[in-house]
């Protein structure tokens, strides 16, 4: 079973990638976030501040990145990204 990270998490992921996409403080003091349901089903999260867009497709753990004009910048795979943790003996 795969595990999504939570929201809070994803969150920052998506601040530290704004600010190394060129995002100044109070830049991303502005962010939005707006959650997608379709059906009562949870799809995705978008991120907004200054010129830039993330969206976080929470089904396949995919966190992409986009521009004004729409072109992608980088993905990161959020289930990739994750290290499990230890199990306790």
């Amino acid at each position: 079973m795969r595990l999504s990270p939570p929201a809070w998490e994803v969150r920052e992921i998506v601040e530290h990638t704004f600010q190394l996409l060129g995002l100044s403080e109070g830049e991303l003091e502005e962010l939005t976030e707006t959650i997608l349901l379709q059906e009562g089903r949870y799809l995705a999260r978008s991120y907004r501040a200054g010129n830039l867009m993330a969206m976080w497709l929470v089904e396949v753990g995919i966190l992409q990145f986009y521009d004004d004009q729409g072109r992608m910048l980088r993905t990161i795979n959020l289930l990739l990204e994750k290290k499990p943790a230890r199990a306790a003996a």
